[in-house]
């Protein structure tokens, strides 16, 4: 590199860029053009204009870049993205902002925390406001003070409180860092100054000078409003300390070409970049490629330096442009923004005007506006200077609708304290039976007193949690034990059914001995013996059939009439319906027999027909042997007919004895 060459040739002023035109004796004050030590601008309009929009394109990156420079955390700060806070929910908000403060850098993220929290307190001023409006219309006469705890609130102040905390460390720690590098950097410039001395050894001085370069590259940031002025007058005394050297022509010419080609690599990139679909993302890499151009990148000849200078600096206007050209796309969004804004704030105001009778209407109205209020929260942006008048607007539309709301509840406070009344009648009521031994009985009053405290509607809010708790409690603790009792019995059930299952094994091995009488008699003692056992769980009700199969098979062998056997395995099936307790069964089971009997009566009514029809024919005083089936089957249809009405009474009797 050039600062490393030590070749004595006569100096060259005047014939660098990238260093400002500066007063040695004035301490070097710095101008905004890092490039030129041209006057003001041309006086023709156009061009003073022209010259101004590009110092503005170049101001604003150089005030990034001296930001930047200072607090180093700020340049991960663009990969963090910048969402639209204002339309997420508060919940989300500090979701959020727990996040940020405690996985990112704390002066990364200042600008995402301000906007979270500058959402966050408005969403939460305005949801305070509607619950003291609330508390005010229930509690019209009050002297209480309105208090509402929201938690989130609290979660919000405790990650705000430690990002407040965590800047304020960084901000102590960096001013102290910042001082000592300004102090340490001011004093590498006055021993720059002091290296031109013609008494000096030009090796050691040279030696001493790459000592200060290295010395500055490691010196660390320094406060932003001093970096331009600081870091031009070290460039100026720097190339000053070259011109003293009277290094060699031609290895400046080499390094002048070689910073030529590395700016126009630059402008080159720059070219590039105006092509980004990204224009904030290619911002962001200008600002880079200047902080290069000025920092890193040495000068160039003098008949280059206005060319090379130019072409950069009109190449950051067009960017700057093209960003214009975004910033102007994104007002116009913040204009349609509050175009909807303000459509939705009169959509408020007009359900402020519609008048409804009812509490079901009055759900739907609050439905609306609460659909309307997520609506104006979700929208973006509005443009600035109208963003305090459009939230003034919709908190006045908001307090309008709830005001008349209100004016409707006053009128139902009467029917409340009503439903208040009846509410207490059930929770008097339940818990008078709460400890009740006679489940089969309470059960269904405990139900019933569930099913009408469903049907009673709203009391007054501040008795509402007491009353349903004191509710809650006793039926809970009925049905707690209710659920023991279930258990106890489920224990029994269990024990009954592994009972039934040997016993079932055993009877395999009964055999009639032939006597009907003894016989008979053993079978019933089996049924009995299976009785006394006891139920068995739902679940295991199979074990029934299979007890049945083997009776059904024993009857077989019996010489019982068919009558006999029907009804013995009736009486079993009854007797195992009954303890079910299964009312649906019962009912099932007898509308079954109701539907027998008719089918047997009207099969019989039509064997009769047939009879008659033989009976009025010429040879009906001689029964064939049609005939005579015929009247068989209809002594077959009167006995079963006989059975089935049997079964009827049975099941009849059945339900009058319960």
């Amino acid at each position: 590199m050039l600062e490393e060459m030590n070749d004595n040739l006569s100096p060259k002023n005047n014939e660098t860029d990238g260093n400002l035109a500066t007063d040695v004796q004035a301490d070097n004050q710095a101008t905004p053009n890092p490039e030129t030590n041209d006057a003001a601008p041309s006086a023709e309009n156009d061009e003073a204009a022209e010259s101004l929009k590009k110092q503005k394109a170049l101001s604003e990156i150089e005030a990034s870049n001296a930001e930047e420079h200072e607090d180093e955390t700020l340049k991960g700060r663009h990969e963090i993205p910048m969402r639209d806070y204002e339309t997420l929910s508060m919940e989300v908000l500090v979701e959020e902002l727990q996040k940020l403060v405690t996985n990112e850098k704390v002066m990364s993220i200042r600008d995402h925390v301000e906007e979270i929290k500058k959402a966050f307190l408005s969403k939460y001023n305005h949801f305070i406001e509607e619950k003291r409006e609330e508390f005010l219309a229930d509690n019209p006469n009050t002297t209480e003070e309105f208090e509402y705890h929201l938690p989130l609130k609290n979660k919000f102040d405790q990650f705000y409180t430690l990002y407040r905390d965590n800047k304020n460390v960084h901000f102590k720690n960096l001013q102290n860092s910042l001082k000592a590098n300004l102090e340490n950097r001011l004093a590498i410039v006055e021993e720059l100054k002091e290296l031109i001395n013609p008494n000096e050894n030009i090796k050691d001085t040279f030696k001493h000078f790459n000592e200060l370069r290295e010395r500055w590259k490691n010196a660390g940031p320094i406060p932003k409003d001093k970096y331009n002025h600081v870091w031009n007058n070290y460039h100026f005394h720097v190339e000053n300390f070259y011109d003293y050297l009277h290094l060699d022509r031609e290895a400046r010419d080499l390094d002048f070409k070689h910073n030529l080609e590395q700016k126009q690599k630059i402008i080159s990139r720059v070219e590039e970049l105006l092509q980004e679909v990204d224009v904030n993302k290619a911002f962001r890499e200008l600002q880079d490629l200047h902080r290069i151009w000025k920092e890193e990148v040495g000068p160039v000849s003098k008949e280059y330096r206005d060319e090379i200078w130019n072409q950069f600096s009109d190449l950051t206007k067009k960017m700057h442009d093209k960003r214009e050209v975004l910033f102007e796309k994104m007002r116009g969004t913040e204009q349609e923004n509050l175009e909807k804004k303000n459509a939705i704030i009169a959509q408020i105001e007009e359900l402020a005007t519609i008048k409804v009778n009812a509490h079901s209407q009055w759900l739907v109205q609050i439905e609306k506006v609460e659909a309307l209020r997520e609506a104006f929260f979700s929208t973006g942006k509005v443009p600035a200077d109208v963003n305090e008048a459009t939230w003034a607007a919709f908190k006045t539309a908001v307090r309008n609708f709830n005001a008349f709301k209100n004016a409707f509840y006053k009128d139902i406070k009467k029917e409340q304290n009503e439903n208040l009344n009846k509410k207490n009648a059930l929770v008097a009521k339940a818990t008078e039976l709460k400890d009740s031994e006679d489940f089969a009985a309470t059960t269904p009053i405990m139900k019933q007193i569930q099913e009408d405290w469903k049907k009673i509607g709203h009391v007054p809010r501040k008795y509402s949690d007491k009353v349903w708790a004191e509710f809650k409690d006793a039926c809970n603790h009925y049905f707690d034990r209710l659920k023991e009792q279930k258990n106890e019995h489920l224990a029994e059930e269990m024990e009954a059914f592994d009972k039934k299952k040997a016993y079932l094994e055993s009877i395999k091995e009964f055999q009639l001995i032939g006597d009907h009488k003894t016989d008979l008699d053993a079978i019933k003692q089996h049924i009995e013996n299976w009785k006394s056992i006891g139920k068995v769980p739902f679940t295991r009700r199979h074990i029934e059939g299979k007890f049945n199969k083997i009776l059904d098979a024993l009857f077989d062998k019996l010489s019982l009439s068919k009558k006999d056997s029907d009804m013995m395995r009736f009486a079993n099936k009854l007797e195992n319906l009954s303890e079910s307790h299964d009312n649906r069964k019962l009912e099932n089971e007898k509308i079954f027999i109701i539907r027998k009997i008719e089918e047997v009566q009207n099969e019989i009514f039509q064997l009769e027909n047939n009879i008659q029809f033989f009976a009025n024919t010429k040879n009906s005083k001689k029964e064939n042997s049609i005939v005579t089936e015929v009247r068989k089957n209809i002594a077959i249809h009167k006995e079963s007919l006989d059975t089935w009405k049997e079964k009827l009474k049975q099941l009849r009797n059945l339900g009058q004895e319960e």
